[in-house]
């Protein structure tokens, strides 16, 4: 009787308009893809609007589409036919935005090739179109697999992946990022090892990057004499140099094997909320974990949820936030059936309730969550099906939420603009570095007079505005026609 009630509930809250303890209310479910096998690990952000943007992967292809404003548009194939792209349930392409600049990485395949190549693809009017894609690694005679990206306050990539030697050995994290837009990228720098000597990491878990200002960490599962916690590295110099790291996991899991599933982590203010999947405790649980950027030092981790009678393991967690909300969404199996639950706070400085939604029942394999100014946006692979499953959510931000694209972006107007467009969102010093960037990384010599540039005699495109005060950095993109 227990269980059937437990079912009961589950279904009145995957119903239409549901509105959960949370405070989540939540629409019907829908496909974005079509019901065909092989639709799998999807990813999601959302756009400058904070309208829902998904990539997943498809017979060794890369598949986006994005809400028009009523459905998701009809998939579109981001690597060319020559360019075959590594994706299963448990790993394939990221994607990363801010605004409309939105970028997506993916691994050519066969993965143990020495000339199969990490590639990246972008585009600047919020995935209506992408370029063509652009080699990321220059590893030689190395091996290379599991890329990650994330977006730089200034709107540039930066790609952590995983790299080996070409017999697949010394295995370790390795970031790469550009300065102009993902045409080019430095040589990589090692981003992990921090857990000892002889540390390796675990060669089939894929990791996740994130950034915020000049902070920005390499979440990866370690290994060392098979303790196979997860750690992050750290550089406080934008991606250019890992100079240090420390286990966000703290469970002390040893292990001969790989588990297939990674870390992720948001960065608020001097926090890194991080989740992961440790069996330490005999069975396979997602934890939560926070730690201090500064310190370096992480509180002790715990599980997302109590204990739940009938649960055989829990896995694949992913985290976002927007402002202080936060949300975490993982899979799980209850009884022999799958869940995919999702715990919420519009708050992260009052920490998360103890009870979790449930978005979905059945045939849930991989999952990924983004929110926006009061929407949650949930994606999941449904391997009944094959495709790629969507349901959104609405909630009411709390008020210390912050859009925090505000601290960091400006305001031009008018957007788009023939001859001049005027800053209103920050008054120009005389010392500030006023600077303009084409979509190739070339810089244009303007001056700011009154807060107004002249672009009459620029060629008609996509432009970026950079203006250095001191050590903060305010940026705008616009369009010249």
């Amino acid at each position: 009787m227990k269980n059937i009630l437990l079912l009961f509930s589950a279904l009145l809250l995957i119903s239409s308009g549901a509105t959960a303890q949370s405070g989540i209310t939540w629409s019907m479910a829908m496909d974005v893809a079509s019901s065909s096998s092989g639709n799998m690990h999807p990813r999601v952000v959302v756009d400058a609007a904070g309208d829902p943007m998904l990539v997943w992967g498809h017979a060794a292809r890369a598949m986006f589409s994005r809400w028009n404003g009523t459905g998701f548009t009809m998939p579109l194939m981001l690597n060319t036919p020559e360019i075959g792209i590594a994706s299963a349930s448990w790993m394939g392409p990221d994607i990363a935005s801010k605004g409309d600049t939105v970028y997506v990485v993916m691994k050519r395949v066969p993965e143990a090739s020495d000339t199969c190549h990490i590639y990246i693809v972008h585009s600047f009017d919020g995935g209506i179109t992408f370029t063509l894609p652009v080699q990321v690694d220059f590893i030689a005679d190395s091996i290379s697999r599991f890329p990650t990206v994330t977006v730089d306050e200034t709107g540039n990539p930066i790609v952590g992946f995983m790299k080996f030697d070409p017999s697949f050995g010394d295995a370790r994290w390795v970031v790469t990022k550009s300065s102009d837009f993902g045409n080019t990228f430095t040589t990589d720098v090692k981003a992990s090892g921090w857990s000892g000597a002889g540390a390796l990491v675990c060669d089939c878990c894929p990791g996740s990057i994130t950034s915020s200002g000049n902070s920005v960490t390499m979440l990866y599962r370690d290994n060392l004499n098979n303790i196979r916690d997860s750690w992050t590295g750290l550089s406080s110099d934008g991606g250019a140099s890992f100079s240090s790291g420390w286990n966000i996991d703290l469970n002390n899991w040893n292990l001969f094997a790989c588990q297939a599933t990674g870390p992720d982590g948001v960065i608020i203010g001097d926090s890194l909320y991080s989740v992961f999947m440790n069996g330490a405790s005999g069975m396979g649980r997602v934890y939560r974990g926070a730690s201090s950027i500064s310190s370096m030092m992480s509180q002790q981790s715990q599980p997302v949820t109590a204990t739940i009678p009938g649960l055989s393991i829990q896995n694949y967690p992913r985290i976002d936030k927007f402002g202080n909300s936060t949300a975490i969404v993982w899979t799980q199996n209850v009884n022999g059936a799958d869940q995919l639950p999702v715990l919420f706070t519009n708050n992260i400085n009052n920490g998360f309730p103890s009870a979790y939604d449930t978005v979905d029942l059945g045939d849930v394999i991989n999952a990924d969550v983004a929110l926006s100014n009061g929407n949650m946006y949930v994606v999941w692979e449904d391997d009944n099906t094959g495709t790629v499953r969507y349901r959104k959510g609405t909630f009411i931000p709390a008020v210390t939420s912050v859009n925090e694209s505000q601290t960091t972006h400006l305001s031009v107007f008018p957007n788009p603009s023939t001859d001049l467009i005027k800053i209103g969102s920050y008054q120009v010093k005389q010392n500030d570095q006023v600077e303009l960037q084409n979509v190739f990384g070339e810089k244009i010599n303007v001056r700011a007079t009154q807060n107004v540039i002249d672009i009459s005699k620029m060629q008609n495109g996509i432009y970026f505005l950079r203006i250095i005060s001191g050590n903060q950095i305010f940026v705008s993109k616009f369009i010249k026609q």
